[in-house]
């Protein structure tokens, strides 16, 4: 049974626009949209995991949303309307892909989501602490981790959690029962506590990593594999999705380093500092046969106690567009 809600009043500038998408402006639908348009990228993005999925996602439900608008009564909040939509839509590309990934080594179309585009998060979201909890909802092993979890599991868990739905809402979204809700969304915290360690940040912190990343890089670009690997802790992991392998440990990471990118010769690679899921990460550029430089990759890096826990390398050099880089 669907959930009857009172009528939701709009602001006259959205029953303006509103009134006239009905009537088939299609730039004033757009007006109407732009300011839930990354809100809802972000959603398909942890949904799927992948950032070209969440851009054909969000188009679709735009899609969707436009062809249907005349069924949206204002009972909810259009916000509310729109995500019904991208959850729609993004459960059914998970449908599509033929199954659950088993961990997260084997999530070969996960990719990075550029911090520039969470920084538009805070025009419409004024509250500081919503922000840095949205920041956090977007970590790589946290949007890792979702795909491992079955559909309604990770819908239920993004829906509640992270979007702040009551369980009753999901229910009537997934055709299910409240109870049936709470059962898995129980099971799927479960799932993403074991998965998924805790996260600290401050000032200090923040810009304790920074030193590290500037002490990598000038390691990197002189070939100091001795100083690369004290970076490291001795228990790092380096993944290149969408390879399978997993590199474990200290010594097996500066072996590949000193080997396969550019056959070692590192300082022929050159890195230039962004953000991608909250964290730091390096674009990296390889010269071409002309002797320019064209994009190589990312990588990006979880820091704890001042060592480099986590690599996670994107050998596509599409990825670097993306992120707003120089070519």
């Amino acid at each position: 049974m669907a959930i009857v809600r009172p009528t939701v009043p709009a602001d006259r500038g959205e029953a303006t626009l509103l009134d006239a998408a009905r009537a088939g402006d299609r730039g004033a639908f757009d007006a109407l949209l732009a300011d839930h348009h990354r809100a809802l990228h972000l959603h398909c993005y942890r949904m799927l995991g992948s950032y070209h999925d969440a851009e054909e996602a969000t188009q679709e439900t735009l899609l969707r949303a436009w062809r249907s608008l005349d069924q949206f009564q204002g009972r909810a909040p259009l916000r509310h309307w729109l995500y019904r939509i991208a959850t729609t839509t993004c459960l059914n590309v998970r449908t599509a892909r033929t199954r659950v990934p088993a961990g997260l080594a084997d999530v070969p179309y996960l990719t990075p989501y550029p911090d520039r585009l969470l920084d538009q998060l805070a025009v419409t979201d004024a509250d500081p602490a919503a922000v840095a909890e949205r920041r956090e909802s977007v970590a790589l092993a946290f949007v890792a981790a979702l795909q491992c979890l079955p559909a309604t599991q990770r819908a239920t868990l993004i829906l509640r959690d992270v979007v702040g739905w009551q369980a009753a809402e999901i229910a009537d979204l997934l055709d299910t029962s409240v109870a049936a809700v709470n059962s898995s969304l129980q099971r799927a915290r479960a799932t993403m506590r074991d998965a998924v360690p805790p996260q600290t940040a401050s000032p200090s912190l923040e810009e304790r990593d920074r030193e590290v990343v500037d002490r990598f890089m000038d390691a990197w670009h002189r070939c100091d594999f001795q100083t690369l690997a004290a970076l490291l802790r001795e228990d790092a992991i380096l993944r290149m999705p969408p390879e399978l392998a997993e590199f474990r440990g200290r010594a097996t990471i500066i072996d590949f380093f000193s080997s396969v990118p550019a056959d070692g010769h590192l300082d022929r690679i050159r890195l230039q500092r962004t953000r991608a899921n909250g964290v730091h990460a390096v674009a990296a550029y390889l010269p071409d046969d002309t002797g320019a430089s064209a994009p190589y990759g990312l990588m990006a890096f979880t820091i704890e106690g001042s060592r480099i826990a986590t690599i996670t390398g994107f050998p596509d050099p599409a990825t670097v567009a993306t992120f707003g880089l120089p070519d």
